[in-house]
């Protein structure tokens, strides 16, 4: 039942973005150990959905994931729309369920940022860089290790971990994204420049996506 399939990725990417982002905001990143423990919070995310969620949709929770699915024939038009809507649905209750603790809880989120994305010190052009070079490496990876079904036993923590290091290089650029429903929840109920950044961290992970599907397909072909 394709329900079961979208309420799968809704609960995933609630879950994601709740707790990644949750780490952000109570944590911080400039706290002491906080940059690693943001990147893990994202990538044991992945890792336990992935283990939980992967059987009943594949575990995306993210558009970007969910595009390369589409572009590889893994994962049919209507399904790429129905997954995409639940992801976005899904980032905005997490999102929310974190405004909601962050508004409660006086030690938290003091920029109200909620863990959203910005160019931060790297620019519009630079964040469009670092965004489409992360998440090929991200879906390269995903690609990869979900080829072969011999891997399967490992390749939810194969994909956390993957998460997990783009994030330690991302986190100081831009806030690692590489997944738009994750940049989108935070970013609607954050307003101001995490909205109007917002089109940078939809558009260049669906760049990586795509380029790392199209290269992943090439280079996994059999010769004739």
């Amino acid at each position: 039942m394709k329900f079961k399939k979208y309420l799968a990725e809704f609960i995933g990417t609630a879950v994601l973005v709740l707790m990644g982002c949750g780490s952000a905001v109570f944590l911080g990143a400039s706290a002491p150990g906080g940059h690693l423990a943001v990147a893990f919070a994202f990538g044991l995310s992945i890792v336990a959905m992935a283990y939980v969620i992967g059987n009943i949709s594949g575990c995306h929770i993210n558009p970007a994931v969910s595009l390369a699915m589409l572009i590889g024939k893994k994962l049919s038009p209507a399904d790429f729309v129905g997954y995409v809507a639940a992801q976005l649905l899904g980032a905005l209750a997490g999102a929310g369920i974190l405004k909601f603790l962050a508004s409660v809880y006086a030690p938290g989120d003091q920029t109200g940022a909620l863990g959203s994305n910005g160019f931060g010190a790297v620019g519009m052009g630079g964040a469009i860089v670092v965004e489409i070079v992360l998440t090929f490496i991200f879906i390269f990876t995903i690609l990869g290790v979900t080829s072969d079904a011999s891997k399967s036993g490992v390749a939810g923590i194969v994909i956390g971990l993957t998460l997990t290091f783009v994030h330690i290089v991302g986190i100081p650029l831009t806030g690692t994204s590489v997944n738009p429903a994750r940049s989108f929840g935070p970013a609607l109920f954050t307003g101001g420049a995490s909205l109007s950044q917002l089109w940078v961290f939809i558009v260049a992970p669906l760049l990586g996506a795509a380029a790392a599907a199209v290269v992943y397909q090439w280079i996994s072909a059999k010769e004739a």
